[in-house]
């Protein structure tokens, strides 16, 4: 396991996880990665599967890069397991698999974007600075090809139920932070986390109570005993 780089701008999203196994794709990463801002200390390199799930278990995280071919099984079963545990948190796809199973898979289990490990270090690099800003990045060629599902998935959307008005752990802290009068920057430095995951745990705070301001999700959540 290689470490590198501790996030000197506060802005850039840290912890990060690369879950690649390849040396050559490794070192590619960590120029890009370089080249991005981030230091000796904030992005940590695993080969495979088991090394990733220790890691996570250890320790904090704010951006995955993840591969789907690995050693010891799919990415998409670790992509799974990273989004369950934060919904909000940056996960990049960077991998050499562009079949509609495995897309489509990634995507559903809580990738946040997709690019293909063909394309240049410029356009890597663009497609993670995305994320880290809090984009979806989707490879050109994996977005023509989702756009031709669109009609055959349209209708399941459609099906799919609401989002439960329960809170996690995470959003009931942010709210009471929020209910604080505490900025989304000043949210992110107390919970040590980027404003951009502030930000996305906002949207599915006010998306749970069906509020569209900080003051309707905090008396929202009084209402309903989430909140002191």
């Amino acid at each position: 396991m290689t470490a590198l780089p501790s996030a000197a701008d506060p802005l850039l999203p840290a912890p990060v996880l690369v879950v690649e196994d390849d040396p050559s794709m490794q070192q590619r990463l960590a120029a890009i990665l370089r080249s991005l801002g981030y230091p000796d200390g904030a992005v940590t390199f695993v080969g495979d599967l088991a090394q990733a799930q220790r890691h996570i278990a250890e320790h904090p995280l704010s951006v995955a890069l993840v591969d789907i071919g690995l050693p010891d099984g799919s990415g998409i079963d670790l992509i799974q397991t990273l989004h369950a545990a934060d919904p909000c948190l940056c996960i990049l796809v960077i991998s050499a698999w562009s079949t509609e199973e495995i897309i489509l898979g990634a995507l559903g289990a809580g990738a946040t974007g997709y690019v293909l490990k063909e394309r240049d270090d410029l356009e890597v690099t663009l497609s993670i600075r995305s994320v880290l800003r809090g984009g979806a990045p989707i490879d050109p060629f994996i977005a023509r090809r989702i756009l031709k599902l669109l009609p055959a998935t349209q209708q399941s959307r459609a099906d799919t139920p609401p989002p439960s008005g329960v809170l996690s752990t995470r959003e009931s802290e942010i709210l009471e932070l929020v209910s604080q009068g505490l900025s989304n920057r000043e949210i992110a430095e107390h919970l040590v986390i980027s404003r951009y995951t502030v930000e996305c745990h906002i949207k599915h705070i006010y998306r749970k109570l069906a509020v569209s301001s900080r003051t309707r999700a905090v008396n929202e959540a009084r209402l309903r005993g989430l909140l002191p």
